[in-house]
Order: structure tokens, then sequence, then C-alpha cells
């Protein structure tokens, strides 16, 4: 089945903006109260006894910082970064040339961690506890075991899918963070910071929309911001209103409250289909063309966010807030 092709999704000329976007100290990002706290904690503590930071995962739906959080933490600690992906590991000597060249005290980044093959989980083992890489030399019988000493490096890891990580690995890290949606207050003032980076003139009520419309993630917000910016250009008008952000989200086939046109499917499929569920996940994949990964990674998560989908032991529900949104008049009450 084809992957899902979201409506924002991130443009080359879009990264350079990005990078200028992403806040580079605690005190310039905005939300998670508690991570940073806990963190500044910490980071202050570790620097006191000058040992490296203990071993941190961060988890929860794409988009709302943990990348961005990884390289405040390395930087608050004064430590160079060193970053790849799960996906990128294959092998191991993959893991054992990036380990290898590491310095004390540096921070070695993993995104998408949950992709990461079991050979490399288990290699990672004595390498997160004991700092040390066991390396197997020859094969059978003749087959020898080096044991090298690494230096004194804090893991941090990303994860939008935590369940997949095993309990072994997962039970490694000093300390596991959960990144949660933001709310409305906290979105206004990432586009706002974005605007004036960006030198955007934002009337108030459109900032509003915007933040209405971002699905609870710094991400999209950004991204909404910067098409809406676009359109306003393209029209020759300096300031962006309310109108060209509502004209912007039409363009995008994106409603008022986030939801693009696959959110959109599921729930009509739901609703339209199966009479407001219960319908299992394979089910939804199978009828919308879409990997089930990327139904529960990119839809389900802001969908259950905003009360309109809720997971079952038998399959995901519609809920009477998804029908009212949709305009769809109810056949059947709802538990839900």
């Amino acid at each position: 089945m084809r992957k899902s092709k979201n409506l924002i999704e991130t443009q080359p000329e879009d990264q350079l903006l990005d990078q200028t976007l992403r806040p580079g100290a605690f005190k310039e990002f905005i939300g998670q109260e508690k991570i940073k706290g806990n963190l500044k904690v910490m980071i202050g503590a570790a620097k006191g006894r000058k040992e490296p930071l203990e071993h941190i995962l961060l988890y929860g739906p794409s988009g709302l910082g943990k990348t961005t959080l990884a390289h405040i933490i390395a930087k608050e600690y004064a430590s160079s970064i060193k970053i790849t992906s799960g996906a990128a590991l294959e092998k191991a000597g993959d893991i054992a040339a990036i380990l290898t060249n590491l310095q004390d005290g540096d921070t070695f980044f993993i995104d998408e961690v949950h992709r990461l093959n079991k050979l490399i989980e288990e290699i990672l083992y004595p390498a997160m506890e004991n700092f040390k890489l066991d390396i197997i030399i020859g094969k059978g019988a003749s087959a020898k075991t080096i044991q090298i000493n690494l230096p004194r490096f804090t893991l941090i890891a990303a994860t939008t899918r935590i369940a997949l990580l095993s309990s072994p690995f997962r039970s490694r890290f000093g300390v596991n963070y959960r990144l949660d949606f933001y709310n409305q207050e906290n979105i206004e003032k990432i586009i706002e910071r974005s605007a004036k980076i960006l030198n955007i003139n934002l009337e108030k009520e459109a900032e509003i929309i915007l933040a209405k419309a971002s699905r609870y993630t710094p991400r999209t917000a950004n991204k909404l911001l910067k098409r809406s910016r676009d359109l306003a250009q393209v029209k020759g008008i300096k300031t962006i209103s309310p109108g060209i952000v509502k004209e912007t989200l039409g363009m995008l086939d994106i409603d008022e409250l986030g939801l693009e046109s696959t959110d959109r499917k599921i729930l009509q499929l739901i609703i339209n289909n199966f009479h407001g569920g219960p319908v299992g996940i394979k089910t939804i994949a199978a009828s919308l063309a879409e990997e089930e990964e990327t139904i529960e990674d990119v839809f389900e998560p802001y969908l259950m966010q905003i009360g309109f989908l809720t997971r079952t032991s038998k399959g995901r529900i519609a809920t009477r807030q998804a029908f009212e949104h949709l305009k769809i008049k109810q056949e059947r009450s709802l538990n839900v």
C-alpha cells in the first residue's frame, strides 16, 4: 500500500526555515514545562558532579519537539551531538563506528529508535550500561569476543511508538519523558514567536485561527503560518488577516479544527460503512489504501486527542463529537 501524503508535508525549501524557527535554549522552548523543569535539574546536577547525563528516552506523537529537545539538552550540557536514525543503523558495524568515534561527554541522538533491529539493540545494552562495546571476530568455534572501552556518552532516543521498544532496552534509560500535545495558548505563543522571526505581520484573530487548525502541534503550526505567508505574498498583502488564513486552510483542504482529508475519510468510513464502529485498524487501512502504521502514528493520535475517535478491544469507534463535526445524523445511540 502507498504511504500517506500529508497535505502540509515538509518541502525541501522549508528545511532551512525549520532550522531557523527551532528553539535553541530552554527559555525559547514554549510548553512542556514539567519536562523542561526536570531536565534543568538533571543537567545542573550532572554538571555539578562532572558526570555524563543519564540516558534519556523521549516519546510521543510526531512534531511535538523531541528532536528540538535533544539539541537543547546537548547545548545546555555543553556537549557535541551526533545524530542518526534507527532506520539508518542496519549493521553492527554502523553502530560500532559511531560509538567508537564519540568523545567523553558527547550526546548521541537516535531518532525513530523503534526502527532499530534487535541486533543493534543488543549491542547497545553493554554500551549504555558499562560504556563497553563487545565485538565478535570470526565464526563458529574459533570466534573470539573483544571488548572495547567507550567514552562516557549520553544516549538520547526519540520515538513515536514506545510500545515497539523491548522492555530490556527501555529499562536502560535513566528517564523517560512523554511529550504531550500543546494547548491553544502555547500554540499561539509559538506562532507569535515564529512570526517575529520570519518578520511576518499577523493579526491576532488570524493567529487564533492558525492555532486552532494546528492540531496542537508546533511543527504543523509553523507550516500553516508559512503557507499563509506565501499566499499573502502572492496576493501582495503585507499583513496576514483571518481571511488569508481561512483561504490558505481551504486550499490545503484543512478544516477549522485541523482535520485533513484523510482524517475525515477515516471518520466517514467508520460512520458510513460501519455505523460508527467498532472497526479494526486492518479494515480501515485496507479500505483507505493506507498503511496501518501511518494511521496509528499520523492521524489517530490527534483524532483521539480531540475526542473524535476511541480505541476499544473490538476496534475503533467514532464518537458523538465526530458525527456532529461532520454533520452526519446518528442512526443509533453511541456509548462514547
